[in-house]
């Protein structure tokens, strides 16, 4: 597997595989250049991003196509992206789930209301309705 930073022709492919994971794309595009996409040979296996927000980071559109899930490829993306957000400063990271709460408990975030989450990441488009309320808020710090 070979991992690099999106650019911004990677656009259509990461599209592609947020919606067949149903995800949601508003205001990806706009954070594509915080993006880890990892590729087998050509093909598009897996990316996630994040939305900086001062030292508040959205995990966002973390996504592994079923066929390489289960190999422990979506934690070793997870903890890149930690990686990059300590490098540049993110002190907490924040993301919205509606259906992985277990592998992130396990990659250490928390559950908290909406209402405990920073202020900064309240322009996302994510939390601005890109995400539905019924999505799940969890934090963790990045020590």
């Amino acid at each position: 597997m070979v991992f690099r930073r999106a650019v911004p022709n990677d656009w259509e492919f990461v599209k592609g595989l947020l919606e067949s994971c149903s995800l949601p794309i508003d205001g990806a595009q706009q954070h594509l250049g915080d993006f880890l996409l990892a590729f087998e040979g050509d093909a598009l296996s897996a990316c996630g991003g994040l939305e900086c927000y001062g030292d508040v980071a959205l995990l966002r559109s973390v996504a592994v196509v079923p066929s390489h899930r289960g190999r422990g490829l979506g934690r070793e993306l997870c903890d890149r992206l930690l990686a990059n957000a300590r490098q540049h400063g993110i002190r907490t990271l924040v993301l919205l789930t509606e259906s992985a709460q277990p592998f992130f408990v396990k990659m250490g975030f928390a559950v908290v209301p909406r209402s405990a989450l920073p202020r900064q990441v309240s322009a996302s488009e994510e939390l601005r309705g890109a995400c539905p309320a019924t999505a799940i808020a969890m934090l963790r710090s990045t020590a």
